[in-house]
């Protein structure tokens, strides 16, 4: 009985032991590079902060906690989701479907959907706000992955098991666009089409596709006033600098007053409230004004490394015959290199003006929430992809 019983408490001894070499053992190029992201993004909302919740608020570092907060919160929602094998979250995607779309529609219910700058986007959660939409994109991924390793011989082959999921992702950027959130809907739609991509479909199916979606966006972009007016303020924002063009002139200034290298930490001009959004959409330009053509070299060098560990990952769990696990990882790499270029895109006015947040870096709990549960998938794979080559290495050895 003591033997049996002793026995049993190594075994779990043990297997607490390779649940704590999860972390140990995975890519330490893609933690530090997070890592190092989230420690600037910090540092830059707090310089490009301060101003405004001193004026508003009467604690210059108020934002600057509630970040640092919403960093804690995911840090440890990822320690904790990191330990759950992806088997079952292949298993959850058509839930986490479903609760994509219920949270969604209760945006809409007045009282608990929190109205912001025009845009209805968050959920009242006592006094924070969460936003549905940095949680459905994630979501869209895990299920959209799901869906391409069990129908892949139909995706690939017939028309029907191409259009379904994409019927589903309409319905989605539907209630995305009501909201309405230009931005969210482009980047998930753009990341379900690179995935269907890779998922090998027919390259007349994707054609099509391509055409089907662009058409529909110049369509909701040329029957919306307010879009068109971001599309022709983006083209000529000297036109009219004191209205529909003064957010993008006022990071234009700020971007040629970085310069070289920078006016130093802290000592941005924009930011005293000539910068709308200075915290959030615009912060890379305020980092641009503070740290230069270096610190921007910097930033835009990471997020490129990044995602180029992301890619790695997901294309070293395919050659294990690992699908999901690949198109996940190719999913979220898309996604988080596709929302960067876009904001630094809208920052330097190459792009028109969307409500995006930097990856990692800008203020927003939900999105910091959502990036850290994406690392720990990230995380979760390669730790799987690395423990199944150590099995067949070991399997070589002993057959050798």
């Amino acid at each position: 009985m003591s033997e049996t019983l002793t026995s049993y408490m190594h075994a779990a001894f043990n297997q607490k032991i390779q649940k704590q070499k999860i972390i140990w053992t995975s890519d330490y190029w893609l933690l530090g590079t997070v890592l190092a992201l989230l420690i600037l993004g910090l540092i830059m909302v707090g310089s490009a902060s301060v101003s405004i919740a001193e004026k508003n608020i009467g604690e210059p570092f108020y934002y600057l906690w509630r970040q640092m907060m919403f960093a804690g919160i995911g840090l440890f929602a990822a320690f904790i989701l990191v330990k759950v094998p992806m088997r079952v979250w292949q298993d959850l995607g058509p839930a986490l479907v479903i609760v994509s779309l219920l949270g969604l529609l209760l945006v809409f219910i007045p009282g608990l959907g929190k109205n912001v700058n025009g845009s209805t986007r968050w959920i009242a959660v006592g006094s924070f706000g969460l936003q549905v939409s940095e949680f459905v994109k994630l979501f869209m991924i895990l299920y959209l992955a799901g869906y391409l390793v069990r129908h892949i011989d139909a995706v690939r082959t017939t028309a029907a098991g191409f259009w379904r999921p994409l019927g589903l992702l309409m319905i989605v950027m539907v209630l995305l666009l009501l909201e309405p959130d230009f931005g969210a809907a482009a980047v998930l739609i753009s990341t379900a089409v690179a995935m269907m991509w890779l998922g090998g479909v027919r390259v007349g199916q994707f054609m099509i596709l391509i055409a089907s979606v662009s058409g529909a966006l110049a369509l909701l972009v040329y029957t919306s006033t307010y879009r068109m007016q971001r599309l022709t303020g983006f083209m000529d924002p000297w036109d009219d600098p004191f209205k529909s063009g003064f957010q993008l002139t006022q990071a234009l200034i700020a971007f040629g007053r970085g310069e070289w290298f920078g006016v130093g930490l802290g000592a941005s001009v924009q930011k005293l409230f000539y910068l709308p959004e200075a915290h959030t959409d615009f912060l890379f330009a305020v980092l641009a004004e503070e740290l230069g053509l270096f610190g921007v070299i910097a930033v835009i060098g990471l997020f490129t490394f990044l995602v180029f560990r992301i890619l790695l990952i997901g294309r070293r769990a395919e050659n294990r015959e690992r699908p999901f696990a690949g198109y996940v990882a190719y999913g979220i790499g898309i996604w988080i290199g596709l929302q960067a270029f876009i904001n630094i895109g809208v920052n330097m006015g190459v792009l028109p003006t969307k409500g995006l947040t930097l990856p990692f870096m800008s203020y927003g709990g939900s999105s910091i929430l959502v990036m850290c549960i994406a690392v720990a998938l990230l995380v979760r794979i390669d730790y799987e992809t690395r423990k199944e080559d150590r099995i067949i290495q070991k399997g070589r050895k002993v057959y050798e």
